[in-house]
């Protein structure tokens, strides 16, 4: 293999060289001759360069005083990497960006933290070539998108709506008339009275008396977020709760919901949602199933890194298993990759035929799975436990609970005696059991639940898992055999492609895989992360208490978070005598959040009407699959939202329909606090701070309009408790204002730098060389005998733990402590609303299909040119990113992609202009084929095919801004979205669960055009 892959790698490079010889023959020639070509660069060697931020003579770093050198934040996406931003201390400008050395998403390995800063610069030089170790790198996104700073779209001021919603017709206000006019309402636009801010917030006032689990006025209004860039603590906390609503949520349910619930049903854990990544370092073969490495994924950049880094010099071998080929497949690595092409929400299918291999084999971890307690781990010590020996009872009133005693402990039968004993006092459980047992003088029909999963993967042939999955069944028995042959160094990773209809199983039944070996907690495995330092709330403060600080009750906009069988409806159809099902709409108990379905319930009433909405850099009409149909529901303010409220940067897909636009600060302008999202073993915390003014407009006190000001000035102008005066209280009791963002990020930082051992202080030549001089007058006044502490993480970008701290042995040093739950007790006794149809426990292989249980084929048209449509992320474009010009040049477009053979079937060729046809909608793109993809398929990158962000034509105070024809180009995939009418007139296709929106396996037909 090795030597293959060296002839490869000569041939490649034959190749290359003698076609850059054919390509070049001028140019070379012009060289050889020393002619001048073209306009002649400033020097002879570098070129047009710029100048370095950096030399080294004689063993002396000189810094360039032209230029200053400061830590930063990426929000090129949703990994938020650890950066450096150079900046041109004469005109203000930044001219270049790279990777943060301390930060663990930046660089593997990363600086020991006390490195010292001058340390940190020579070791990414040349220098000894110490640069190559220690490379610190920022993606294509984190190079270019900072351009989107000195967009000719981005707002500064904010926008009062002219004319209908939509027209995207504004005209400027002030920052106080946007407050007056949001917090009292009235006849805001000639189209008659709008109810503000004041009145809705009524604590005391239920929104509907007949109906008081919905809770009382304040939850009408509702407020939408982005993934956590690092403020959305200060969003939820000082500002919804403070209002008293129940209604935030964040972009998941358009993201990776089916993902996150579906670890989280296996974590045992609907609260907080915790999720998993593989240990890449130390893994030996990562299964990686609707998600690719290298190319998608979070953390983006690390996660490519780390596999590159596995794949040669390491013992990694893996599987990709999505519909198009990515870059984590490479043939440089041979045999070490490989690409598995599945149908578009074929996963399920695929993965239960696994387990059923596995279990039909006896392949898995008998002797971990039987552990049935944290008491019997400790006893074996062992890194992690099951609940596959629990036993679940199967009739009667306690169907679907597990078997547990009157203090709530699990009982089992214990391997070694037969006999039912409380789990706490077992070594280890039977795991095939199924017999009347007897608890507490009460006897139960029971069956393990390992059972339960083995009966549920022998439910179809491993030739019907096969033909659903769209891959012959030798490759799953391969497949399944490969993954159990290399112990508990094996990771499983799934993300995006599992936001299909039935996505949430799939996650379930690939987490369970793991759980099959052993491998959470175990060193290559599966990891919980390495957390965070204490930040919000920590040594010197908790920022997220304050006085009178409200407690939000009731039911949610998005009927997440609560069980209709709670509900009024449901008691009153009860004690009526009727059959309480179905709902008039879906309720989903187990769902953290679901932004997809806003519109939809507000504009049904049900469970009511909002009379207030705020967007904040969200944009659910360009991400959302199905978002077309919601748009006639936003243009009448009287259907669904009355008052609408955008906090944006830019005039976005979704914010072109508010009422207000507010500006927020962008990329380098901002605070925040962010930790990893995944695949980081130790504590990390980045931290971010304004490094560059913001042009926009500002407030009476002189704080530019963000975010932050906004709900500071906002909450004052309410009297919201935890705003103003005495608005934050230090753990000692002092009380501190808050009217400016700094009063409150700074003390988080404080936080983070006193985290358990306290970082050392900051000397005056770290101050000088991190630019912290203009901040030195606010850390002494906010932060005071800490100030110097506060500077030295401030420097730094954040705080990270070294990588000695992230094993013990075999085992990972932050251990996830929860049973695995081969059968989720909170899922196995909930029930769709619809039907009354209980869902399983465990995973189990469900077809595409609606939410009230009709399969999605009715949704097909059904002839030879039938094909299931995915999205695939880019590595390149992403939705906060359409700004950047940089990045066109790039990647200018997207394309309808096509396997050859299935065009060439149809007559299509390359490059064609074709129209792809669901019955949502439709898109039209150019044709590109392709080799891999599977051939049932068609696939489009995500990112492009906009209108909003500079897209579309403005008007503001009269004037037009054309949009760029380079930002409406490529292909929106989301426009082919479906209705799913059991969930109201616009209410959109998703998990049937979960309620995830569902982007994936859309039935759709192609065809080309004249």
């Amino acid at each position: 293999m090795e030597e293959g892959r060296r002839r490869f790698l000569l041939g490649s490079g034959v190749v290359a060289g003698s076609a850059a010889v054919v390509g070049y023959k001028e140019t070379l020639g012009a060289v050889a001759l020393l002619k001048d070509k073209g306009e002649r660069a400033k020097d002879s060697i570098y070129g047009e360069a710029a100048e370095p931020e950096v030399r080294f003579e004689s063993g002396r770093t000189l810094i360039n005083p032209k230029y200053s050198i400061r830590p930063s934040v990426c929000n090129g996406c949703t990994t938020h990497c650890g950066i450096r931003v150079k900046i041109n201390q004469e005109s203000g400008a930044v001219e270049r960006v790279f990777g943060n050395p301390y930060s663990l998403l930046s660089s593997d390995p990363w600086l020991p933290y006390n490195t010292p800063l001058k340390e940190s610069l020579e070791v990414l030089s040349a220098q000894k070539e110490s640069g190559l170790h220690h490379r610190s790198t920022a993606c294509a996104r984190g190079n270019a998108v900072y351009d989107k700073l000195n967009d000719s779209f981005r707002v500064t001021k904010p926008l009062k709506r002219v004319g209908k919603r939509g027209e995207n017709a504004w005209v400027e206000i002030s920052p106080e008339q946007l407050i007056q006019e949001i917090l009292e309402g009235g006849n805001l636009f000639g189209e008659g009275e709008v109810e503000g801010l004041r009145s809705i917030r009524q604590l005391d006032k239920l929104i509907d008396e007949e109906n008081p689990e919905y809770g009382s006025s304040a939850n009408r209004l509702c407020v939408l977020g982005t993934a956590d860039e690092g403020r959305q603590v200060v969003m939820v906390q000082r500002f919804v709760q403070s209002f008293g609503t129940v209604n935030f949520m964040g972009h998941t349910s358009i993201c990776g919901l089916s993902m996150r619930a579906g670890e989280a049903a296996y974590l045992n854990d609907f609260v907080g949602y915790p999720h998993l990544k593989p240990d890449f370092k130390n893994c030996k073969f990562l299964l990686n199933i609707g998600t690719a490495p290298a190319h998608a994924g979070n953390p983006f950049k690390r996660q490519a890194k780390l596999l590159a880094q596995a794949r040669t010099t390491g013992e990694c071998r893996y599987v990709t298993v999505t519909p198009i080929l990515a870059n984590s497949d490479n043939i440089a690595v041979g045999e070490r990759s490989r690409w598995l092409p599945v149908a578009p929400s074929g996963d399920l299918a695929l993965v239960m035929g696994m387990i059923r291999l596995i279990i039909e084999e006896k392949r898995y971890l008998a002797d971990y799975l039987a552990i049935p307690s944290l008491e019997s781990q400790k006893a074996l010590e062992e890194v992690s436990f099951t609940n596959a020996t629990h036993l679940i009872i199967q009739k009667g009133e306690k169907e679907g609970q597990i078997l547990k005693d009157s203090q709530g402990s699990p009982w089992v039968i214990d391997v070694k005696e037969g006999v039912l004993r409380d789990s706490k006092s077992v070594l280890r459980g039977e795991l095939d059991f199924a017999g009347e047992v007897t608890l507490e003088g009460v006897s139960y029909e029971v069956k393990s639940a390992f059972l339960l999963l083995k009966e549920s993967a022998l439910a179809y042939t491993l030739e019907e898992y096969a033909s659903f999955s769209g891959i012959d069944s030798k490759e799953i028995v391969h497949l399944a055999r490969e993954f159990t042959s290399y112990g508990r160094s094996v990771g499983v990773d799934c993300h995006g492609g599992t936001m299909h209809t039935t996505g949430f199983y799939a996650t379930y039944a690939v987490m369970m895989l793991g759980a099959l070996v052993g491998n959470l907690n175990h060193k290559g495995g599966m990891s919980m992360g390495g957390g965070k330092f204490e930040d919000f709330n920590g040594e010197a403060y908790n920022l997220i208490a304050y006085p009178n600080k409200p407690k939000p009750q009731g039911a949610r906009i998005d009927r997440a978070r609560m069980a209709y069988e709670k509900t009024s409806e449901f008691k009153r159809k009860v004690a009526q005598g009727e059959n309480p099902y179905p709902a008039k709409a879906p309720w989903y108990g187990l769902a953290n959040a679901l932004e997809s379905d806003v519109i939809t319930n507000s504009e049904e009433g049900y469970p009511y009407k909002l009379g207030a909405l705020i967007s904040w850099c969200a944009n659910f009409i360009y991400g959302q699959s199905g978002s077309e149909h919601l748009l006639e529901s936003l243009k009448d303010p009287k259907r669904a939202i009355p008052l609408f409220i955008a906090i944006d940067p830019f005039i976005n897909e979704t914010s072109r329909w508010a009422d207000y636009i507010v500006p927020d600060s962008v990329m380098y302008e901002t605070w925040g606090v962010v930790s990893p999202w995944g695949a980081s073993l130790t504590k990390a915390s980045h931290l971010r701070y304004p490094i560059l003014p913001s042009p926009n407009a500002k407030w009476s006190n002189g704080e530019p309009v963000s975010m932050d000001s906004f709900i500071i000035e906002l909450g004052k102008a309410l009297g919201l408790p935890g705003f103003g005066k005495n608005g934050i209280v230090a753990k000692s009791g002092e009380k501190f204002p808050f009217d400016r963002p700094e009063e409150l990020y700074l003390r988080a930082f404080e936080n983070i730098a006193l985290s358990g051992k306290a970082v050392p202080e900051i000397s005056d030549e770290e101050i000088e060389l991190a630019g912290l001089k203009e901040y030195a007058s606010k850390l002494q006044a906010i932060n005071g005998e800490n100030w110097r502490r506060v500077a030295y993480v401030m420097a730094r970008g954040g705080r990270f733990a070294p990588i000695e701290d992230a094993y013990k042995g075999d085992s990972l040093s932050r251990a996830y402590p929860k049973a695995i739950s081969i059968y989720n007790e909170a899922l196995g006794t909930s029930k769709n609303s619809l039907t009354g149809e209980r869902y399983s426990g465990v995973p189990r292989f469900y077809a595409p299909r609606f939410t009230d249980g009709r399969a999605l084929e009715e949704a097909g048209l059904g002839d030879s040119r039938s094909f299931l449509a995915f999205s695939y992320k880019s590595n390149v474009l992403s939705a906060p990113t359409t700004a950047s010009r940089h990045l066109k040049e790039l990647r200018y477009t997207t394309f309808v992609d096509m396997n050859s053979q299935s065009a060439k079937a149809l007559g299509i060729v390359h490059g064609e202009r074709v129209r792809v046809v669901s019955k949502g909608g439709f898109v039209i793109g150019i044709c590109r084929l392709r080799e891999g993809i599977h051939p049932r398929s068609i696939g489009i990158e995500h990112g492009a095919g906009r209108e909003g962000e500079g897209a579309i034509d403005l008007l503001i105070n009269g004037n037009v801004i054309r949009g760029e024809i380079a930002r409406r180009s490529g292909v929106n995939i989301n426009k082919l979205g479906l209705k799913d009418a059991s969930k109201g007139k616009v209410g959109t296709l998703s998990d049937f669960v979960i309620g995830s929106n569902a982007r994936q396996g859309i039935p759709v037909w192609i065809e080309k055009l004249s």
